[in-house]
């Protein structure tokens, strides 16, 4: 037998991050969307830990133990007392090292896949507290929907949204490493007084109605000027999203994919067929929000 999960992609639509905190994390008051673009992890019985991997950008998934669904294994079967003799199969759709947490929904996905297939039953309570040992991220690929995320990300409240957003990512040729991003952040901020985060009751509420527009004038990433440092060739992408029509763009997360809210499906398509066509990113893709968290197929 196997089980196979299915876990989305995020953007974070608010990114505020604060200074760094004694562990080496920044306090963050991030808005979390899951979006249409999808990994799934299939688990089969095994005698041993092994992970494989398929799709677009596969070969740069690392396959070993470094692997965030194979420390979920690891991490579920620990917690159990049991050995982690499994095959995780990773089918990667979404983007790796682009600031969309492909390897943190990877590992909601794993946790969830192994432990349907092991029997364990874990409590529903527990599997965000699990999430959160292995990444700030994970817990809100497990969660979807949308979510404000505190501490350093993983504290979730959920969130209403009203309706669909549509969403462009222009995807980048390599990637981006988050640490990095963060020690740019913090030297870019060297002369001057980091605020604590605060959610963005404006954009809460944008989310809640619905509005397009309203959501657009107030979407935001402190790590933007982080990660346009280490990339500069990312502001001409943002620059041609925007003039073919989209009514937001910011780096998704610490990047280098860059994500462009449009008005309607069809501006979408219209924004992504700019941006194929620019010459500033590898590939685009399409995608709606919110859509659920990691579900068993």
């Amino acid at each position: 037998m196997s089980v196979t999960v299915r876990v989305p992609a995020k953007v974070n639509v608010q990114l505020a991050v604060g200074p760094p905190r004694a562990d080496g994390f920044h306090d963050l008051a991030t808005v979390f969307l899951a979006v249409g673009l999808h990994d799934e992890v299939t688990a089969t019985p095994a005698d041993a830990l092994r992970i494989t991997c398929s799709g677009p950008d596969a070969a740069q998934v690392p396959l070993d133990a470094s692997n965030l669904a194979a420390r979920a294994a690891r991490l579920l079967a620990d917690r159990h007392g049991r050995a982690p003799e499994v095959h995780l199969h990773i089918a990667k759709d979404i983007p790796v090292a682009g600031g969309m947490a492909g390897g943190s929904a990877d590992a909601a996905g794993a946790l969830l896949a192994c432990d349907a297939l092991w029997g364990t039953r874990t409590p529903r309570s527990e599997l965000p507290e699990l999430c959160a040992e292995l990444g700030s991220d994970v817990p809100f690929s497990l969660l979807g929907g949308a979510a404000l995320g505190q501490g350093r990300g993983e504290r979730l409240t959920p969130l209403d949204v009203g309706g669909t957003f549509h969403w462009v990512f222009a995807v980048a040729d390599g990637g981006l490493s988050t640490p990095a991003v963060y020690r740019a952040f913090d030297r870019l901020a060297a002369d001057r007084t980091v605020p604590h985060p605060e959610p963005s009751a404006a954009l809460i509420d944008a989310l809640r109605t619905g509005d397009v527009h309203a959501l657009a004038a107030h979407i935001g990433n402190d790590l933007q000027p982080a990660a346009l440092s280490l990339r500069p060739s990312l502001a001409d992408t943002l620059a041609a999203g925007t003039a073919a029509g989209a009514l937001a763009a910011l780096v998704s997360g610490s990047g280098p994919t860059c994500a462009f809210l449009a008005a309607d499906a069809s501006s979408a398509a219209k924004v992504a067929e700019a941006l194929a066509t620019s010459g500033t990113c590898r590939t685009t893709r399409l995608a709606p929000s919110p859509t659920p968290g990691a579900t068993l197929l």
